[in-house]
């Protein structure tokens, strides 16, 4: 199980990474390894504002349909377009090629709400 250290990680299992006032998120290792084989993404359209943990996107499995939440409040400034043509880099790549989207944080502060790698395995591990 990947867990990188430096990331702030949600109990929806998403994972954020502050870049300056940018916000990158995706899910986590383990979240696409308990959804399996992602095969459709819905992505939110830039411009979009959300408030911390409200619906962001939708991803779906050949199983499954789930709602992904985003970490911080925000503007939607950058979709990982390239997950439309290839959904599979969630599951390949959760923190680097599959990352989802990038927000432009109103309160950055937000993410110290949110457990670190150290917390985030011992609450995959209950």
């Amino acid at each position: 199980m990947n867990i990188p250290e430096g990331l702030h990680y949600s109990k929806e299992h998403e994972w954020a990474r502050l870049e300056g006032g940018t916000v990158v998120m995706g899910i986590t290792d383990y979240a696409q390894g308990e959804l399996h084989d992602i095969v459709y993404v819905e992505l939110p359209k830039t411009g979009t504002t959300v408030k911390q943990m409200g619906k962001l996107l939708v991803l779906e499995t050949m199983k499954a349909v789930a709602d992904v939440f985003s970490p911080a409040s925000g503007e939607v400034i950058a979709v990982n377009e390239r997950l439309l043509k290839e959904p599979q880099l969630i599951n390949t790549a959760p923190y680097g090629d599959g990352w989802l989207v990038k927000l432009k944080a109103t309160n950055a502060g937000e993410l110290k709400s949110l457990m670190d790698a150290a917390a985030y395995q011992k609450f995959i591990a209950k």
